[in-house]
């Protein structure tokens, strides 16, 4: 069982910067692969960033590549997501979540991920 609390949501201006960061419980964190997905208001429910299980690859949407930046400190439980040059349109409800799941594209999938957060309001305004 992996628990998964998240922080660092907020209201930035276009062009700021924000970190989220995802706190786990569980003796699973190191095993899970960790995932940062987001809901833009009238929109589903999208991915973002995944990260292995030693933090050594990561993958990101198309939309946030070169912007924003996953990592995680298993010493720590914790995995984070940098957002760098933020946009109006990276506003959105964002999710952290675990996975027991191995490889692309299965990671790219919400069904992938068998634990969530809370879910964390990130607002960009122009």
């Amino acid at each position: 069982q992996v628990q998964l609390v998240e922080s660092g949501g907020g209201l930035v201006q276009a062009g700021g910067s924000l970190r989220l960061s995802c706190e786990a419980s569980g003796r699973t964190f190191t095993s899970s692969v960790m995932g940062w997905f987001r809901q833009a208001p009238g929109k589903e429910r999208e991915f973002v960033a995944t990260i292995w299980r030693s933090g050594g690859t990561t993958y990101y949407a198309d939309s946030v590549k070169g912007r924003f930046t996953i990592s995680r400190d298993n010493a720590k439980n914790t995995a984070y997501l940098q957002m760098n040059n933020l946009k109006p349109e990276d506003t959105a409800v964002y999710y952290c979540g675990a996975s027991r799941d191995r490889g692309l594209p299965r990671l790219l999938l919400l069904d992938a991920y068998n634990y969530w957060g809370q879910g964390n309001q990130v607002t960009v305004s122009s």
